[in-house]
Formats: structure tokens, C-alpha cells, sequence
């Protein structure tokens, strides 16, 4: 059954049209994802469907009472309410509807005969809506929810109104997902989350039961979760069935098929004209009647049209010089402050050529440490050395190096004045500004743009060691698997900070994980770290990875420091085993109160209740324990 049915959509901004006659349905259950280069029409076509904006022409047709949930780009809250009582309103009406269950509860006490048959089965059927919203397990869902998405227990009672914009941003999400609406609407949800909220996000969109359309340009993120998707490309639409991978197979062969039907229709077409033209030539009444004949059948041909080839970025970098063979020493650096310690006693090595992916999670001190190595920061203890002919180049997630005022042309040129007119327009032109493009201030350009712009003053610093913080946050797939193949190709040394897990595993050759207590290094791309991570996770084969920064660190570590962590893993094995028995139990219970038999005793049915939210409860206190103990 389709949810939704698009029929010849079409949007004009002014007078230049955003897409033309697109039609598509989004069915039931069905997770789509929708892709495209930036600038193609994306969030419109999303907003539209939202009801946020309204089309040109064309129709969208809706499921009857189909509840749609959607999370735009920049997503907020601004609510004077706490963290947890702000998602705690998506559940109001439950917490109305579990107040009338309790005084209909006290008064059936003192009912009898027919009366108490007539308030028992409407109290059937009001706790059954109940339940079958989630009634029991709201608070369970909300912290959940909450500690997926990245928010620590502290920040629960905290006001929605005081969070940092990306707070907000997953506070929205998380709203949004404790709805559970029967269309969810994404547009870029991972903007602001870490890989481990990612990863909880992945789960959550896979369970769903409801249909899913999501904007995205993480094809790690879209590969474990659509099984569809809608490529929006110069004001068409195109649908594949199956993941991104799978949609990258097929679209390379279907652009090699149309260019090759194209090529033959051109070829048939000149062979055509050809013949019309000899037969005109003889000037015959029999020739030219064939010659008419002729065009008339190729002026019924219907056109394949010739495969469009969208103009990408050329990016590359060379250093200006080569390095020495060590780049970067770290050893034992701390950095705390007043109220917070961000990590301690790290040590790592870098060497030239290496392409290192720094991850972790959010506030744990990424970018503050990639601020120490450029001498933007001081380490509270500890240091680090740079290898000789080491020169650092820097890219800033947040573009801070950009000047607004400026226009694009002046941006290159106030900063590279060695370079003339004819060559700072055709780097430009390289990274897509051209034209106008060249007179725009740059306070006026989108994310992508300014993310191009950033990418070219770093190429144009010929580094040999290239710090980047979110590289990709902005751009395009297509832009990049262009970055990705020129830092592939670039001869210097690469540290990067990324959630991006397809850019970490298709560039990075070494991952550093930081934490609260300390790195793990683990030689490889993004996918052998998780390996290795599992590995990890199995007591027999904890000997199996050894880095210079655990061999160090287990040294330090004293016979009562493990005790304890054992002790530690055995408390979490206990409060797993217990959540899992809490579960088994209330599931029980949940299914005795959907069998109508059960309040044939209304006595026994209230017990039932009162001995579920018991139980409830008490899973929400070992849950609370266990929270706690990871943390510790």
C-alpha cells in the first residue's frame, strides 16, 4: 500500500525550474533513500512531501490519516523545559490516559455485577491502546533514545533552551524518533551526531517498522539502512532498487547503456539523413517522394537524449616539499579543564605517507588536540615533537579561516598574491566558481560552496601534512569521492578527523580511537578497526592488538587497577543478565493482558497490572545502574 503517491511534481524557483514531472510512491514499510549533488532540489522535493512549502504543479497524494514526521537540516528546540521532559512530552496523552487507568482501577473496586463488567471492558480496551503505545516502556524509550543520540545522564536536567546548536539538533531527532510516525521524513540526520550515535541511529531506522525517506550523503549510513534509491539529477528522478551499492552498479551500467543506445540512434539518424540527402539530389519525382517518405519517419523517432556528465570539482594536492620519515611524536599529553578532562596521557607516532583517521566520540577532545598540534591550544602536561621539514596545513570544519566580507575572487587572491589574475580564476574555475560565482561574497555561499573553497586554499598551501577536521561535513557524494581519490593520491601525511565511516575506510591506512582513557591504534581502514574492536571485546583474546600506547599503559596498570576492572565487566554482565530476565518477565505478563480472558477476574487482572509496573520500574533502575557503570 503506498503512503505516498507523486504524480508529475513540478517546482520553479524565479524562473529557473528545480526538477520537471516527477513521479514516484514511497509504499508502506519501504526505507528510500534520496540522493543527489548539492543544489539539485533535494530538501525542496523533501518539504514539499512535508507540506512545508507548496509545489508548481503536479499532484501528492497521501495514505488517509497517515501521521508524517519531519527533521529539517537545521532542526532545533528551543524549550525552557529540561532534555528529558521535553522528549517526555511526545507522551503526554499517555500520561493522561495512565491516570484515568488508576481512578478507573479504584473505582471498579468497589463495583460489582453488570456495572463492573461494563467499566472492565472499556478498561480493556483503553489499556490496550496503552500498552500498544508504549505506555509501560516510555521512560525506558526516552533514555534510550537519549543516550543513543549521544547525551550523558548529567544533561537529562538540563534546559532544552541552554544546549550548543548541535545539542539541540539530536534533541529534535530524538523527539521526532519517540513519535514514531508512520513516515519519517530525514533530511542529513547525521549532520551532528558521532560514529556511536550513528551506529544507534542505523539500528533504530532498521527497526523501524514504518517507511523512511532519507536525504544523505553518507553511503556507509545509506548502504545499512535503505533498500531503495531516488537519484535526483538535472530536474529528473531516478529510482534503483536495493542499497547504494548496489544503486552504483546499476547506475554505471545504465549511463553506459543510454550512451551506448544514444551513440547508435546518432549513428542511424546520420545514415538516414544521408540517404534523404542523395535522393533529394537526384531530383526525381520518384527519389524525391522516397526522400519525403523518409523524413517523415525520421521525424517520428522518438530522441534518446545524449547522457548528461555533471562537472565535478578537480582537487589534488601536492606538498611542496617531502618530509622526514617521523612526522609527528605525541607523548603522554593531557588536556583538562576546570570542570572537564578531555583525555590524558596519550602517545602516538605518526610517519610520512601514513593517512590517519582520528575518531571518537563527541566532546572527548578531537579537534582540541588537532588546536595543540597547530600551537592554537596548550596541553595542560605532556608533548608532542614535528618531524624535520614538516609543514602543516589545516582545514577548519567550521571555515572559520573564511572571511565573509570578502568576495570569492578576493578570498584566493589576499591570500595567495604571488598568483596572477589568469591563474587564481582557472583554480577557481578547478573547484567550480566561475562566471558570477567570482563576485559572490562569501558570506553569501552554502556549506558546499564554502567547503570547495576551503578545500582549494588547502590544496593551494602545498602542506606535506594535512590536519582536517570533518573534511566531507559539506560536500556531495560526488565531491567526495573526488576528495577521497586526490588524498589517495597525495604523497605528504594526512590526519583527519571523520564520522564519515566510507571516507575512513576508502582513505584511512591507520584509525586512532580517543576516548576519556586514552587511544587505541589500530593499523588499517575503519572496518578493520571494528574488526579489531570485536576482537577486543572477547576476554581470550585481549593479547591479539598491541600498540605502543597499550604496551605503556598496561606497565602503569597495577594488579589492583585489572581486579577492579573485572570486577567492573562482571557488575555489567549481572545488570545485563537482569535487564534480559526484567524483559522475559514483563513480556510474559504483556501477553496474559492481551488475552480478553485475563479480566474475566478483575482482581487478578489489577494484580497483573500493578505487579507490570513493579517490574517496569524496576527495569528502568538496573537500566539507570547500568548507564552509570558503562560510564564509569
Amino acid at each position: 500500500m503506498a503512503f505516498v503517491t507523486v504524480s508529475n511534481l513540478s517546482k520553479t524557483y524565479v524562473a529557473d525550474p528545480i526538477f520537471e514531472d516527477l513521479s514516484f510512491r514511497i509504499e508502506a514499510g519501504e526505507k528510500v533513500g534520496l540522493i543527489g549533488n548539492n543544489g539539485t532540489g533535494k530538501t525542496t522535493l523533501m518539504e514539499i512531501l512535508a507540506d512545508i512549502i507548496g509545489k508548481d504543479s503536479g499532484e501528492v497524494r497521501y495514505q488517509k490519516d497517515l501521521e508524517i514526521g519531519y527533521l529539517s537540516q537545521h532542526a532545533t528546540v528551543e524549550d525552557e523545559a529540561t532534555v528529558y521532559d521535553s522528549c517526555m512530552e511526545n507522551f503526554r496523552d499517555l500520561i493522561e490516559l495512565e491516570k484515568q487507568l488508576r481512578n478507573m482501577e479504584e473505582e471498579m473496586s468497589h463495583l460489582q455485577g453488570d456495572e463492573l463488567e461494563i467499566h472492565m471492558n472499556r478498561y480493556s480496551r483503553k489499556m490496550e491502546y496503552f500498552e500498544e503505545k508504549g505506555g509501560y516502556g516510555r521512560e525506558s524509550a526516552v533514555r534510550g533514545t537519549l543516550i543513543g543520540l549521544g547525551f550523558k545522564e548529567s544533561e537529562f536536567s538540563q534546559k532544552a533552551s541552554t544546549l550548543s546548536g548541535g545539542q539541540k539538533s539530536r534533541l529534535a531527532l530524538a523527539k521526532l524518533l519517540l513519535r514514531k510516525p508512520d513516515l519519517l521524513l530525514l533530511d542529513e540526520p547525521t549532520n551532528h551526531l558521532d560514529i556511536d550515535a550513528i551506529t544507534w541511529l542505523e539500528k533504530f531506522l532498521v527497526d523501524f517498522k514504518g517507511a523512511l525517506l532519507l536525504i544523505s550523503h553518507d553511503r556507509y549510513f545509506l548502504d545499512r539502512i535503505v533498500n531503495r534509491i531516488l537519484l535526483l539529477e538535472n530536474k529528473k528522478l531516478y529510482s534503483y532498487n536495493g542499497d547504494y551499492s548496489t544503486y552504483v552498479v546499476k547506475r554505471k551500467r545504465d549511463l553506459e547503456e543510454r550512451a551506448r543506445a544514444y551513440a547508435n540512434q546518432q549513428k542511424e539518424i546520420k545514415r538516414q539523413e544521408e540517404i534523404i540527402k542523395r535522393y533529394t539530389s537526384w531530383n526525381r519525382e520518384r527519389s524525391l517522394k522516397a526522400a519525403r517518405s523518409r523524413q517523415k519517419m525520421l521525424d517520428k523517432i522518438e530522441r534518446i537524449e545524449d547522457v548528461e556528465h555533471t562537472q565535478s570539482a578537480k582537487i589534488y594536492f601536492e606538498p611542496r616539499k617531502p618530509s622526514g620519515k617521523d612526522v609527528l611524536l605525541v607523548e603522554n599529553l593531557t588536556k583538562e579543564f576546570p570542570d572537564k578532562p578531555l583525555f590524558t596521557d596519550i602517545s602516538f607516532p605518526i610517519y610520512k605517507g601514513e593517512r590517519v583517521g582520528l575518531i571518537g566520540p563527541n566532546g572527548v577532545g578531537k579537534t582540541t588536540l588537532l588546536r595543540i598540534l597547530r600551537g592554537e591550544a596548550q596541553a595542560t602536561r605532556g608533548e608532542f615533537h614535528l618531524g624535520t621539514g614538516v609543514e602543516m596545513a589545516y582545514f577548519d570544519q567550521e571555515m572559520i579561516n573564511l572571511d565573509d566580507s570578502k568576495t570569492v575572487m578576493e578570498e584566493i587572491w589576499d591570500k595567495y598574491p604571488q598568483l596572477d589574475h589568469y591563474q587564481i580564476r582557472t583554480y577557481l574555475a578547478q573547484f567550480l566558481f566561475t562566471g558570477d560565482d567570482l563576485l559572490k561574497q562569501v558570506g553569501d555561499l552554502s556549506g558546499g560552496e564554502k567547503g570547495r573553497l576551503s578545500l582549494l586554499e588547502l590544496m593551494l598551501s602545498q602542506g606535506n601534512f594535512l590536519l582536517l577536521d570533518e573534511p566531507t561535513n559539506h560536500l556531495d557524494i560526488d565531491s567526495k569521492e573526488i576528495l577521497e581519490e586526490a588524498l589517495n593520491k597525495y604523497t605528504g601525511t594526512i590526519l583527519t578527523i571523520s564520522h564519515d565511516r566510507c571516507f575512513l575506510n576508502n582513505v584511512a591506512t591507520k584509525i586512532i580511537a580517543l576516548g576519556p582513557e586514552g587511544i587505541l591504534l589500530v593499523e588499517g581502514n575503519y572496518d578493520y578497526y571494528l574488526q579489531k574492536l570485536e576482537e577486543l571485546k572477547e576476554p581470550e583474546k585481549e593479547e591479539m592488538i598491541k600498540t605502543r600506547t597499550d604496551v605503556d599503559r598496561e606497565k602503569k596498570e597495577s594488579r589492583e587497577q585489572r581486579k577492579e576492572k573485572r570486577k567492573q565487566q562482571a557488575l555489567l554482565r549481572d545488570l545485563e543478565g537482569k535487564i534480559s530476565e526484567l524483559e522475559e518477565s514483563i513480556e510474559t505478563l504483556d501477553e496474559q493482558l492481551a488475552n480478553p480472558s485475563t479480566y474475566d477476574d478483575h482482581e487478578a487482572a489489577l494484580n497483573i497490572h500493578r505487579e507490570r509496573e513493579n517490574l517496569q520500574k524496576e527495569l528502568d533502575e538496573v537500566y539507570g545502574k547500568w548507564v552509570e557503570s558503562m560510564e564509569e
